[in-house]
């Protein structure tokens, strides 16, 4: 008996049917590459954490961003991250783990009134001392995030940032060097308040030759990707003013 393809019963029968099809074989992969997918992003903190306090492949040129390989990652990381801290309220611990904590959960967990995990990372370097902090915040279209390293004297000794989905050629270029080695050296203090480095439109600075102004030229046509990165910094020195108190250098 030959089937009536044109009755509109066929063409949802037809469609349940590949939609049960397809689900189950998305599924499947989910499944089969959730292992491979979380190792990716394993690494890839690894790579943006080292990145930021100055362990990547990148030359003496301004051009692109080169990480650490992911087949040399793991290894570098325990060779330059000397501890791991997890603060929480007056409690600061070690764990191994901390970098794998999620900001965002943790974000949402503190909208709750409970107290958040703030991961921090000591690192070692030609015998200096780097604190990396990660950072998270919301620009244009989505979120933003980063990593920005430290010193006693809070000054900043390099950053990543990275975004969700910002405008291709504006925005986006957050990621990129020429604006990130701009942060290098900019200090996070004014006098003794944490003020942060401001994302500064009219800066009058465009070679970022100034150290003192607590501000880095602006990315053209990206004001509020711009004010996102600005808010981020400041709002999560603000969260680990307590711990950096600890550790800076007074004057």
């Amino acid at each position: 008996m030959a089937v009536n393809t044109e009755k509109n019963s066929y063409t949802v029968i037809f469609a349940a049917i590949m939609v049960v099809i397809v689900g189950s074989v998305l599924a499947f992969l989910a499944s089969s590459l959730s292992g491979k997918i979380s190792e990716n992003e394993r690494l890839e903190k690894q790579q943006n954490i080292l990145y930021a306090m100055g362990v990547n492949e990148n030359g003496d040129d301004e051009g692109s961003v080169n990480f650490v390989s992911t087949s040399e990652v793991a290894g570098e990381f325990e060779k330059y991250i000397k501890e791991q801290l997890v603060i929480q309220g007056d409690d600061i611990t070690k764990d191994e783990n901390a970098y794998l904590i999620d900001l965002k959960k943790e974000e949402s967990l503190a909208k709750t009134g409970k107290e958040r995990r703030l991961p921090l990372f000591v690192g070692e370097r030609d015998g200096k001392e780097y604190y990396i902090i990660p950072m998270r915040g919301k620009g244009l279209w989505d979120a933003i995030w980063g990593f920005m390293s430290l010193d006693a004297n809070m000054v900043v000794q390099g950053v990543f940032f990275d975004h969700a989905g910002e405008t291709p050629g504006l925005g986006a270029n957050i990621n990129q060097r020429y604006f990130m080695d701009d942060f290098i050296g900019e200090s996070v203090l004014s006098g003794s308040r944490y003020v942060g480095v401001e994302v500064a439109k009219g800066n009058n600075d465009p070679t970022n030759e100034r150290k003192d102004d607590n501000a880095v030229d602006a990315l053209a046509g990206s004001t509020i990707t711009g004010n996102g990165v600005t808010a981020m910094i400041r709002e999560t020195l603000n969260l680990y003013k307590p711990y950096l108190e600890t550790i800076r250098v007074k004057k």
